[in-house]
């Protein structure tokens, strides 16, 4: 008796939930289509092992009744190098999703690329499937990728960096006193969050115009492409000599180029030739009591200093552009110089008290140079009148009150103070192109004597084609 009663309740629970399905009110029609917010997702250039960010999709349901979607599957499965995560439910196949009518579901992808020994870039392939009512939809994945070397928390002995891949550094990269890292051309080095270069031997990063050595974070999407503050820099302490920076770049770090440490005996010296440091949270070049001997290069939109050359030192700069218009990336709105010389540095100690530190000021040369942008003064001294303090602007234009003494010829050579000598660069606010335009009023006023020694601007162009050297990096020849 009891299992006819029992066999009477499992008859009656099948009927009440054939009922309850019909009751639920799916649309049947097998021309059901759902929308997607896109047709293929695609992951631009990631490092293999490391991953991606993720990206997102909507499923939508156009229709005014609700929608079973039978099933939702990776095509790869679980063998693909992409991960689902379907509202909520991380997986690679779900079965009866609900969408309610006009409503929308979000699904999340990331993608992992497994390394294969290729040194060419790797594209990776699979697709979302989608069933509802038999009718078969699907959503293309595509992610490019790249084999890397990783270089994680290591101390470099002597050797050489080549571009056949590229180089992934994780925490940092320490090259230690008497080993000397050499990169060569066309190497490309991205930092990974927090990650960065140490130097106390030597470093040689010797590019070319056609194969420049690039280092920067490891973000790669387009949204990450000018942002500041994603690894630390590159630091090259004091008793580092001879090092040598031609054609290289290096962006969107915190303080993109350090050059000599306060705590360190001695000075650190280095060529910096051809080169873009730009994009810094803090500071694009910050040399603290050393030699730079510097031709050809932009340093750019820093949230603080764009160049800072602190408690003494060795310094020449030809021919270079010294541009911060920082305002698109930062929280605030920027109040300091571009440019800052100083024989003094004053900072504060953990007991709160201040210690200064001094040092002489040999020399700080700028030759057919410009100093400008979007605040009103753009450059400052710092002398502590007790130490050397030498410093001169020869040709160059200067974002600076009138108010600024220009007259001393021992300091000043023909230098033009203020907005009426704008440099009108093409585009230093969206696109950060520090080339000058047509109407430039660096264009042509630059002494002979610093483009003979350097008559090939930082894009191969000749300096001595026209009426005269146009100061800055960049030569404008018009056509």
């Amino acid at each position: 008796m009891v299992r006819y009663l029992l066999q009477i309740l499992a008859a009656a629970l099948v009927v009440l939930l054939l009922f309850s399905c019909e009751d639920e009110g799916y649309m049947s029609s097998t021309d059901a289509q759902l929308n997607f917010s896109v047709d293929t997702v695609t992951f631009d250039t990631i490092f293999t092992t490391i991953g991606s960010t993720t990206r997102r999709f909507t499923v939508q349901n156009p229709y005014d009744e609700d929608v079973l979607i039978s099933r939702i599957r990776l095509a790869g499965g679980d063998a693909s190098n992409f991960k689902l995560n379907i509202n909520g439910y991380m997986g690679s196949e779900l079965y009866e999703v609900a969408l309610p009518a006009k409503d929308s579901i979000f699904i999340f992808v990331e993608v992992t690329i497994d390394p294969n020994g290729q040194n060419l870039p790797m594209v990776v392939q699979d697709s979302i499937e989608f069933t509802t009512n038999t009718n078969f939809q699907s959503v293309l994945l595509e992610a490019y990728g790249q084999d890397f070397k990783l270089i994680k928390s290591e101390r470099i002995k002597t050797t050489t960096w080549t571009a056949e891949k590229p180089y992934l550094v994780y925490d940092y990269a320490y090259v230690d006193s008497t080993e000397t890292l050499t990169i060569e051309p066309g190497t490309k080095i991205y930092f990974h969050k927090d990650a960065g270069l140490y130097v106390r031997g030597n470093l040689v990063a010797d590019g070319t115009f056609d194969s420049p050595i690039i280092m920067r974070a490891d973000r790669l999407e387009p949204s990450y492409e000018n942002i500041p503050d994603q690894w630390n820099g590159v630091v090259l302490y004091s008793g580092s000599h001879n090092n040598l920076l031609n054609f290289v770049t290096i962006k969107n770090a915190n303080i993109g180029l350090q050059v000599g440490t306060i705590e360190n005996e001695g000075y650190a010296s280095l060529q910096l030739s051809n080169s873009r440091i730009e994009n810094m949270a803090y500071a694009g070049l910050f040399a603290l009591k050393s030699k730079i001997f510097a031709y050809n290069d932009v340093i750019a939109n820093c949230g603080y200093y764009a160049a800072a050359l602190l408690v003494g030192g060795e310094y020449e700069f030809y021919h270079t552009t010294i541009a911060n218009y920082w305002g698109n990336y930062g929280s605030g709105v920027r109040t300091t110089p571009s440019l800052v010389i100083s024989n003094v540095l004053i900072v504060e100690n953990s007991n709160g008290e201040q210690i200064s530190y001094n040092g002489d000021l040999a020399k700080a040369t700028f030759g057919n140079s410009i100093i400008y942008g979007n605040i009103g003064k753009e450059m400052e001294l710092g002398n502590n009148n007790e130490n050397t303090f030498n410093y001169l602007f020869d040709h160059c234009i200067i974002q600076a009150p009138d108010t600024l003494n220009v007259s001393d010829k021992n300091h000043y050579i023909n230098v033009m103070l203020g907005s009426d000598y704008e440099p009108e660069f093409i585009d230093p606010y969206n696109n950060l192109i520090y080339e000058l335009d047509t109407l430039s009023a660096a264009k042509d006023i630059g002494t002979t004597r610093y483009s003979e020694i350097f008559p090939i601007d930082l894009l191969n162009k000749s300096r001595t084609a026209d009426d005269g050297p146009d100061l800055g990096a960049y030569e404008r020849i018009e056509k």
